[in-house]
């Protein structure tokens, strides 16, 4: 038709030709990701079978005998959802106050001059190469003349103590990469040093934050020998201890059908809190770039 412009056709797109780096790259990458995923398969795989086929040398025609009566054994146990729930409270309230008690500490490292600021942080950071072994004398009496025994407060603190050394390393590192213009416009603006660290700097910091929480939340849902040694009463136990007592025999004798049911009835929590804050944990480890 006369008059009428015809668009013109848009162009052809050009394949990329994948060369041998890319297929060496992606083999790689699935043989890692099967390194990694496999184990834990397998041991879902064994929670599923009888306690006898558990024990017994692997055979893949074992895997054809599935049961629930692992996972029936371990939650009719008395108090377990108890001790599930309280190592869900002491893990989250450890990484909360982590979290909190770090980011302030690493702020103030980081951003105000004060004579020993270096030398304070040294001393945090050799607080990361003392081992719980060494103080546990002490650190049992301090906690029982405060009554803070066989309770899950005393247990948080605890966690909390431990973890603090490396969120503040953490949390330290993340506000050094924050320009310092941009707190003084904030000061400029009349923000004060709370606000400026809730408002301002907060949206930055997520990826330090979300490091920090996820450390602290594994350690503490993961640990067993302080909970073991500052918790006396079954329904006060966290879910590592309980499984302790329920895999092992009057005679000592390990039940690996128990074992394996709990161990993925532990892993539930962890995956779901890492595949939450996966986004920000990976810009934690790549941070370096500030974003405005």
């Amino acid at each position: 038709m006369s008059g009428v412009a015809l668009a013109p056709a848009p162009p052809a797109r050009r394949k990329r030709k994948r060369g041998v780096t890319f297929y060496a790259y992606l083999v790689v990458c699935i043989g890692l990701a099967l390194f990694f995923v496999l184990p834990l398969a397998w041991e879902v795989g064994r929670s599923f079978q009888p306690a006898n086929l558990a024990a017994a040398t692997p055979r893949f025609a074992d895997f054809t005998h599935f049961t629930f009566a692992n996972y029936r054994a371990v939650f009719s146990q008395e108090h377990i959802l108890t001790n599930v729930l309280n190592s869900l409270i002491v893990a989250v309230g450890t990484a909360v106050l982590t979290t909190i008690v770090a980011t302030l500490a690493g702020y103030g490292l980081a951003k105000f001059r004060f004579r020993g600021s270096g030398l304070a942080f040294a001393a945090i950071l050799l607080a990361l190469m003392i081992p719980f072994q060494a103080v546990l004398t002490p650190l049992f009496i301090e906690l029982n003349d405060m009554h803070l025994t066989n309770s899950l407060v005393g247990l948080i603190l605890v966690y909390t103590t431990f973890n603090l050394p490396f969120g503040v390393f953490v949390m330290r590192n993340t506000f050094q990469q924050i320009p310092q213009e941009l707190i003084e416009s904030a000061e400029v603006d009349g923000a004060g040093v709370m606000k400026t660290l809730t408002r301002v700097l907060r949206p930055l910091i997520v990826p330090g934050l979300a490091t920090t929480a996820i450390f602290a939340f594994l350690y503490s849902w993961n640990e067993f020998l302080q909970a073991l040694t500052f918790l006396e009463t079954d329904s006060k136990l966290t879910l590592p201890v309980k499984l302790f007592d329920i895999d092992t025999s009057t005679y000592g004798a390990i039940n690996y059908g128990y074992l394996s049911s709990g161990i993925v009835i532990a892993m539930v929590p962890c995956i779901i809190i890492y595949l939450a804050l996966q986004r920000y944990y990976v810009q934690g480890l790549m941070s370096g770039a500030v974003k405005g």
